[in-house]
């Protein structure tokens, strides 16, 4: 299995099922809770299953759910739940990297020595 594509959409995928990384999720609670399109949402999940990083199951429907179409729910697998951290982590330490040199200041050019 290959590692899937790590999207900005992706990236926020997982950092909402990181919120909860033993809860069961469904696509518009994740879509929702990432801020991404419901058409977005699905085929992310399929990859991130594809790569191992997910795992999936039809809910079992309760009394109240009748009136609803049962969700797929996906959940976190304990490979994925450190890889996307390891991703995140690096994703922070970029940005941390950027936000300090932009802190420093414009690098400037080397000074010449009029002779």
């Amino acid at each position: 299995m290959s590692d899937p594509r790590m999207s900005a959409e992706t990236l926020r995928v997982l950092g909402a099922m990181l919120e909860d990384p033993v809860a069961w999720h469904y696509g518009l609670g994740l879509s929702n809770a990432a801020g991404i399109a419901s058409g977005t949402i699905y085929p992310i999940l399929a990859r991130l299953e594809t790569a191992g990083w997910l795992e999936s199951r039809w809910e079992e429907p309760g009394p109240d759910d009748e009136s609803r179409p049962r969700r797929r729910l996906y959940k976190l697998t304990g490979h994925g739940e450190r890889t996307a951290m390891a991703e995140l982590e690096q994703i922070a330490a970029v940005a941390r990297r950027v936000k300090r040199k932009r802190r420093q200041g414009p690098l400037s050019a080397p000074k010449r020595r009029l002779a």
